[in-house]
């Protein structure tokens, strides 16, 4: 034999690693319904994760990089035995099987390849198109954030959508919630939220994560298909968790969503992070509960439920400078039943968020859409998270809409009205045919400050409310065709000057110089 060969041989002797691990086995002692009860497991920690033995002669660090492993999830520490999630099949589990230790908690691997991909509750990639190259693990549970690491939310986000900009501003490291029944149209604010952000310069887009909580597979399909067509899915990730899958992994989803955000956040980026929606997560998280034999309290729904979401949404934050001055904005949406704002996960979500958005189903069948309701919506961050054009020009809009209501509700009993009284209920008219928008049509921030400056100055008067989306449509075309250094001053100052003011009220003279017909037309309904 060469030398050669046997320096080879002493050189890989010396580099084997025979050092023994110790490993912790337990033994199923009963399994029913998705849940483990383990023996012998004495030193598991909570959220831990263990593996069902399916083989042997398979060592620990083998095991958990291969594919299609049975992972458990340690939930329930008792007094002799640990109750386990199963985290797949669970048919594949019976009583007498080894469960082993891992010693690492339950945590998703994250790269930069993940944003524009689709990943189920586990971060495992769902949408065929290859596996992703991953930086770390991010663990799903962690403690958020102190207030010393924060700093003050003082950046916009904005969703595209007129009313929501000028009148409930969100800002970056925000949580605001969009909140009404079944089929008003929250869900089509997230997604119009996600698709504006591509009016952001590249280097201050924000990073988009989508989180469907037992969604239907169709609709989550559907957005993606919408995501994709409106260019929005290159700086999105979606985390899917369909109807069908078992309740822990519906449990996991957002938590998933939010280590994703975390590991951006923590690169200085800025992050929108949409949960839709809480209400479903709430009710997988009650059956999980219940089948791991917590007690149920009101509602049936386990005593901790108000800080399974608190721990979740506390994670979104403005760090600040000496972190990287990264954000999580979180959008968690919740379905009311018949407008109940009263109700349980209604009132837990909404005094852990910052604001919300209250979607009205009266008005989304009024034809009003987006359907929001000025007088509960609100957010507690306000205008110091608007641009400054916006923050000038919005500030008569949510008075004359409240003016309006009033009056609205008076008009119906009295059968004669003053001059001035007409004037306001006309001029109310107006004003909620101007933020009446279309859907995944969400409009950038500059084009909104021109038609909102020109509705306070002049531009709808003479004009019927009829005609208003017929005026905003053309004095945006005629902007951007004859006056567009406007619209580029404000993206690049975002504010108005005294310059762009003037030149705005020139524009709008103009326009109405040249375009008569729309104000002496008469839409008939």
């Amino acid at each position: 034999m060469s030398t050669a060969i046997i320096d080879r041989i002493k050189k890989e002797i010396e580099a084997l690693d025979v050092t023994a691990q110790p490993e912790e086995v337990g033994v199923v002692v009963s399994v029913g319904d998705g849940i483990a009860e383990i023996e012998g497991l004495l030193k598991a920690q909570m959220m831990e994760m263990v593996i069902f033995e399916t083989g042997s002669g398979i060592s620990l660090k083998d095991t958990l990089k291969q594919e299609g492993v049975l992972f458990g999830l340690v939930l329930n520490l008792e007094e002799d035995t640990v109750k386990v999630v199963i985290l797949g099949e669970s048919n594949l589990v019976k009583e007498g099987m080894q469960v082993r230790r891992t010693g690492k908690l339950l945590s998703v691997p994250v790269g930069p390849a993940i944003v524009g991909r689709v990943v189920n509750a586990l971060g495992e990639v769902i949408d065929g198109k290859g596996a992703i190259a991953t930086d770390r693990n991010m663990p799903i549970e962690r403690v958020a954030y102190g207030v010393m690491d924060r700093s003050s939310v003082n950046q916009p986000i904005h969703t595209g959508i007129k009313a929501i900009d000028s009148m409930i501003p969100i800002g970056r490291g925000q949580r605001e919630l969009i909140i009404g029944d079944r089929g008003t149209g929250k869900t089509t604010i997230a997604i119009d939220t996600i698709i504006n952000q591509k009016y952001e310069p590249k280097e201050k887009r924000p990073i988009c994560i989508y989180v469907a909580i037992g969604q239907k597979r169709s609709k989550t399909a559907s957005i993606m298909a919408k995501l994709e067509e409106a260019g929005a899915l290159e700086y999105t990730t979606i985390v899917a968790s369909s109807a069908a899958e078992a309740s822990p992994l519906l449990f996991l989803a957002p938590f998933t969503g939010v280590a994703i955000g975390e590991y951006f956040m923590e690169q200085g980026k800025d992050v929108v992070i949409v949960f839709d929606d809480l209400s479903k997560h709430a009710v997988a998280y009650r059956q999980m509960s219940l089948l791991l034999r917590r007690p149920p309290g009101r509602e049936a729904y386990p005593g901790d439920i108000f800080y399974l979401h608190s721990r979740l949404l506390e994670r979104s934050a403005k760090l600040s400078k000496e972190l990287g001055g990264g954000s999580i904005t979180a959008l968690p949406i919740i379905e009311t039943q018949e407008g109940d704002v009263s109700a349980y996960i209604p009132t837990n979500v909404i005094s852990i968020t910052d604001g919300q958005i209250f979607l009205e189903g009266d008005l989304f069948n009024k034809g009003i859409r987006p359907a929001l309701n000025v007088g509960i919506s609100v957010s507690r961050v306000g205008s110091s998270a608007q641009t400054k054009a916006m923050k000038k020009v919005s500030g008569k809009i949510r008075l004359e809409l409240a003016q309006f209501r009033e009056l609205e509700a008076f008009m119906q009993f009295a059968s004669d009205l003053d001059e001035d009284t007409k004037k306001r209920i006309d001029s109310g008219r107006k004003y909620v045919e101007l933020l009446k928008q279309k859907q995944n049509n969400p409009m950038p921030f500059y084009k909104q400050v021109v038609s909102i400056y020109g509705a306070n100055n002049g531009l709808m008067d003479g004009a019927t409310y009829q005609t208003v989306s017929k005026i905003e449509a053309a004095f945006h075309e005629f902007i951007e065709r004859d006056r567009k250094d406007i619209l580029t001053t404000i993206e690049a100052g975002r504010e108005l000057t005294d310059e762009v003011v003037e030149k705005l009220n020139k524009a709008i003279a103009d326009f109405k110089e040249a375009h008569t017909t729309l104000y002496t037309a008469v839409v008939k309904k």
